[in-house]
């Protein structure tokens, strides 16, 4: 079993946009896919409610904060969707449960600021100071012609960790959101310049 976590101490990072198109990637791939929510919010359980039902289907996990992290035994994947302000034990046990994090990363001062906050905690953590969940960032609604782009790209140049690539700012994202929909369920001839966009990130996690 594949298992991912999205995290990032900041509200409205893209936390969620990244777990159910990642989610709906390993679907559209035939995995028996889990998407577990541990934010109270739970954003993306609401999500699931309304995908529709000739889609590939991906499940819902309640992953209580006093439970143990377990998902079906036939699951081939896991994305994990966190809540704003994940740290101490409970980002410890949800680190004990995946094989790699996936942190998204939006190009503001706030963000960066809590972003590399979050990093310098993330990285001291046993399971990564051991090499056993592997890290990585991701920029999100990032437009590469604009200061804030270039601001972010210093920032993450400061860290040894691959930067996987930039998720665009588009208003496709929050129409298939309220579809219950993916990037990975339009045919490509409507998406080719967000996948291409998403093959270095895909590429790492599949790696």
């Amino acid at each position: 079993m594949k298992s991912f976590l999205i995290a990032n101490p900041k509200g409205g990072s893209g936390k969620s946009t990244l777990a159910t198109n990642l989610a709906g990637y390993f679907a559209q791939g035939g995995g028996r896919v889990m998407l577990g929510d541990i934010d109270r919010q739970q954003s993306s359980r609401e999500w699931l409610k309304i995908r529709p039902e000739m889609l590939p289907p991906i499940r819902g996990w309640s992953a209580e904060r006093d439970q143990p992290l377990r998902p079906p035994k036939d699951t081939t994947h896991v994305v994990l969707d966190t809540p704003a302000g994940l740290h101490g034990k409970a980002l410890e046990k949800a680190l004990r449960q995946v094989s790699k994090v996936v942190v998204p990363v939006q190009p503001s001062l706030f963000d960066i600021l809590a972003t590399r906050d979050f990093l310098e905690v993330l990285l001291q953590e046993k399971t990564v100071r051991k090499e056993k969940t592997f890290v990585a960032v991701v920029g999100m609604r990032v437009d590469a012609r604009t200061r804030a782009a270039s601001e972010l790209e210093r920032f993450l140049s400061s860290w040894d960790l691959p930067v996987l690539g930039h998720v665009r700012d588009s208003q496709l994202y929050v129409q298939l959101a309220a579809s219950g929909m993916t990037l990975f369920d339009l045919p490509e001839s409507r998406v080719g310049r967000d996948i291409e966009l998403w093959r270095p990130i895909l590429e790492w996690i599949e790696r």
